[in-house]
């Protein structure tokens, strides 16, 4: 997924536990007459449709801009560091406890399941105290010598972030192009590495998609996209030699409608480059080149259509067509090499009300389905002789699988992850013919864990117009469901992006002090299938929020918790729902954390400059519509704060962040300290040095999770170490 997705990785799992009555009596004093930050009023009106919208903190958004208060605006960010440090001074000791918890059960020491790909096995692996990964490979067999291809560690010596993406190698197994971001704006640096000699080439190109870079077949020739460094958007894809002059490269593609994101890569069989482009899911296109033709002429595969969406993947004689044609929830179709127009596909796997089609996987006797069923995935194996087909059993009421990476084309193995709320990430190989398993790697808990001693329950949630809402919950045994317990209630629900039950070691640290962790799975994702999403978005965008109202309203009713202990959590567009369902039920919740919320959406929507504006007109809408415009202005988090009570807030953001900029939390905040009528806690913490998915490297990030837990723990006066 691209847009303001990314941030979910790293918060998006926790879940708890019942604690003893004597750290349940503690109470935790909040430092007295602290006042916090006033940020300075300045008078900006902003006008559409006759309608004219007040925005006084519109000038912190000078710091990228370069304006005469781009100084100010990071004084305030930090002013407000301050506030926040001060207010949390007391969790210091508990802060660095949930630290060292954290830490301490990854295992430092690890590496990848390793993966066979053109004669050579590729993995990964950290070091014992070391930030970043070393990616790596040996040739043939896993006894022979170790080849390192880059070290993140060395890479990253004296920077405050640092990012890798790509990493990939060319046919011949000698040449490496990789994209760098030491920034966190991901604008990437693409470099190139001869694996022969371990020399660099010279040539650094600026400002691409990181890892969107494809090899051609002739071993010296690499597709890559350029990105504007003020939308942030790819909007062209180059053609460049290793060891020429950049300036020399050759542009072969250009997208016009600034609204559409691209990408490039390559098919499984390595035949085809493939250029993509995509509309919000609401229109694609593909360009495709042989792979041995470098210097030849891309052909539009299917022209775009407004409501048709499609991915292909090459096999033999045919390339197989996923798409929603005549299919909301997608159906499989085939084509041959030359004629790859709508009016040439045919049918393979027809269209299912009640199963999204997510992805396909090609092997030579065997077509992996990745499939969608009452909010669950499902792996379903085709062979490709006699057209027979199973489904891979799983046990868990609520889990996550996915296939994994997997280059080989002539073998009956799937490689494929597992876990759920209860079971570690698992990889496993599983031979299609033999339909059996085998565990290669469960991620290992330092310090021990048990998953018999949790609980893991799926159940439907009722919302308020009869639409049956998925929850997955998890907590520890023992819990009595008498509505005392702390729960922490997830969600994202936008882009279609499905928010499955997976495991984090994280959430043990919660998990002992007595929370419930519970994600509900409302709509504006995808994992009721393709209706699920669109009943989530742009004129129906507040289901999303009734259904996590709804569903936090039934935790209460089933006794798992009650107002006085509920909290609420989400980041990116989830930081959005954090801030309508702030405004629309602020009783409800004791805390809310709103990480790198999306809150100001009339003003960011209104904004071409601003990075994913323009590609995100088919999600949210477009102001310069006027109904949609009203419709945004209606639930907007910005917009919609008034002079009453509100619960206890947490927000962050990254000065970088190139998703949500740092200045929509920020206005935010700073209206709600103007209108709020409380006393309640109120705290913003930015990140000076990262973006959108906060502080790189293994460790680092743990610190703001460490904050988050101390907060809410503060919050429910447990914060004994």
């Amino acid at each position: 997924m691209h847009t303001r997705v990314v941030f979910i990785l790293s918060t998006i799992l926790f879940f708890s536990c019942k604690q003893n009555d004597a750290v349940k009596q503690e109470i935790y004093q909040w430092p007295k007459n602290i006042k916090p930050p006033v940020a300075e009023k300045k008078l900006h009106e902003l006008t559409a449709h006759g309608d004219t919208r007040i925005d006084n903190y519109y000038w912190m958004n000078d710091y990228f801009k370069k304006g005469p208060d781009s100084t100010k605006a990071v004084d305030y960010l930090k002013a407000e560091n301050e506030y926040c440090d001060t207010m949390m001074a007391g969790t210091k000791e508990l802060q660095k406890k949930l630290f060292d918890e954290m830490k301490g059960r990854i295992k430092e020491k690890d590496e990848s399941v390793p993966y066979k790909d053109n004669g050579y096995w590729y993995y990964s692996r950290e070091e014992q105290g070391k930030q970043y990964a070393i990616y790596c490979r040996k040739k043939d067999n896993l006894q022979a010598p170790e080849e390192i291809l880059h070290d993140g560690n060395k890479a990253a010596e004296g920077k405050s972030f640092y990012d890798v993406q790509g990493l990939v190698i060319s046919d011949n197994n000698q040449l490496m192009a990789f994209g760098e971001d030491d920034v966190s704006r991901r604008l990437y640096g693409l470099r190139f590495k001869n694996l022969v000699t371990g020399e660099y080439y010279p040539e650094t190109i600026l400002n691409t998609e990181g890892g969107a870079y494809a090899w051609a077949a002739d071993n010296k020739t690499v597709f890559y996209i350029l990105k504007d460094v003020t939308t942030l958007l790819g909007y062209q894809v180059w053609r460049h030699e290793v060891g020429t002059d950049p300036a020399k490269d050759e542009k072969v593609y250009e997208e016009k409608d600034n609204r559409h994101y691209i990408s490039v890569g390559r098919t499984k069989s390595k035949k085809y480059i493939i250029i993509y482009s995509e509309l919000s899911e609401q229109e694609s296109e593909h360009h495709i080149l042989e792979a041995s033709d470098p210097k030849g002429k891309f052909k539009v595969f299917q022209p775009r259509t407004m409501g048709l969406i499609y991915d292909i993947d090459h096999y033999n004689d045919r390339f197989y067509i996923r798409t929603n044609l005549d299919a909301p929830n997608f159906r499989l179709m085939e084509c041959p090499l030359d004629k790859t127009t709508k009016e040439n596909w045919k049918e393979v796997i027809p269209h299912r009300k009640d199963v999204y089609l997510a992805g396909i996987t090609i092997f030579k006797n065997h077509l992996v389905l990745s499939e969608r069923k009452e909010g669950l995935l499902n792996i379903r194996v085709i062979n490709q002789t006699d057209h027979s087909d199973y489904y891979i059993k799983f046990e868990d009421p609520a889990y996550y699988v996915s296939v994994d990476i997997n280059p080989d084309f002539n073998t009956a193995i799937l490689r494929f992850h597992y876990t759920s709320l209860v079971i570690p990430m698992s990889v496993y190989d599983y031979d299609m013919d033999k339909r059996d398993k085998e565990l290669k790697k469960q991620q290992e808990v330092v310090g021990g864990y048990d998953k018999n001693n949790y609980v893991t329950e799926r159940f439907f949630a009722t919302a308020r117009d009869g639409v049956k809402v998925p929850v997955s919950i998890v907590y520890k045994k023992g819990i009595v469901k008498d509505g005392t317990n702390p729960l922490l209630l997830y969600a994202y629900g936008s882009y279609g992006y499905s928010m499955d039950a997976t495991f984090s070691s994280n959430r043990l640290s919660l998990l002992d002090r007595g929370f419930v962790y519970a994600i509900a799975h409302i709509r504006g994702g995808q994992e009721m299938g393709r209706e699920w999403y669109e009943d989530g978005k742009m004129m129906h965008k507040k289901n999303s929020f009734f259904d996590f109202i709804d569903c936090a309203e039934f935790l209460i009713e089933e006794k798992y918790t009650s107002k006085e202990h509920l909290y609420a959590m989400g980041g990116s567009a989830g930081g959005l729902l954090m801030g309508a369902i702030t405004n629309l039920r602020p009783d409800l919740w004791h805390g809310v954390v709103a990480a790198v919320p999306f809150v100001d959406v009339v003003t960011t929507m209104s904004d071409e400059s601003i990075p994913l504006t323009t590609g995100e007109y088919m999600e949210w809408g477009n102001p310069a519509n006027k109904d949609e415009y009203f419709y945004m202005k209606s639930y907007s988090p910005l917009d919609n704060v008034e002079k009453k009570n509100y619960p206890n807030l947490l927000v962050t953001t990254g000065l970088h962040d190139s998703q949500v900029q740092y200045f929509e939390p920020s206005k935010w905040v700073a209206k709600m300290r103007e209108m709020k009528t409380d006393h309640n806690i109120l705290l913003l913490h930015t990140n000076m040095d990262a973006g959108h998915g906060g502080a790189s490297g293994r460790f680092n990030y743990l610190k703001e999770v460490a904050l988050e837990y101390a907060f809410m723990l503060a919050l429910e006066n447990r914060t004994k170490i």
